[in-house]
């Protein structure tokens, strides 16, 4: 009579592991990334046709991403902030005020963003021209391919921005 209730117990002992080794995979499962956020991890800008001075807007991993190729004649020109590519320099940067997360309208004939939330400006390379924002637009982390630009990879030009504290 011990026998088989030694075997009864060590049966729903082995089902109960079992099922307590399901749970846990299921549970991992839900804490993985979908498919779709993963993929939305990078994201790839073809800058070879962006005009001068023009506000192009894309999205990455939800957030939007503010591009201007900077036109020479502007001051911001020589900011260390802008990224060169091909030859031109271009602010990419997370379009997100640095106050309270407001996304700034772009005034093209002023060259800067005024956030319309309380009034902090912000020139063409992302610097704050006047408060509240405490710091300047966010620059993602991004690599150069070519004429393109990858967004969500920490390329050798990031680094160096990274390094000389540009970029949080």
């Amino acid at each position: 009579m011990s026998n088989r209730r030694d075997f009864m117990g060590m049966a729903l002992g082995g089902f109960a592991g079992l099922g307590a080794l399901g749970a846990l995979y299921a549970a991992k499962r839900t804490w993985d990334p979908l498919p779709s956020v993963k993929a939305g991890g990078f994201t790839t800008l073809d800058l070879s046709n962006v005009p001068e001075n023009t506000l192009i807007v894309e999205k990455w991993r939800g957030k939007p991403i503010l591009i201007i190729k900077v036109a020479k004649d502007d001051k911001a020109y020589k900011d260390k902030r802008l990224i060169t590519v091909d030859g031109h320099k271009y602010m990419i940067v997370v379009g997100l005020c640095t106050h309270l997360g407001c996304i700034p309208d772009y005034f093209p004939e002023k060259h800067k963003f005024i956030c319309p939330c309380h009034g902090g400006q912000f020139d063409a390379a992302g610097e704050v021209l006047k408060a509240p924002p405490p710091s300047p637009l966010v620059i993602p982390p991004f690599k150069i391919d070519g004429k393109k630009v990858v967004l969500g990879e920490e390329g050798p030009e990031y680094k160096k921005l990274k390094a000389a504290g540009l970029v949080a």
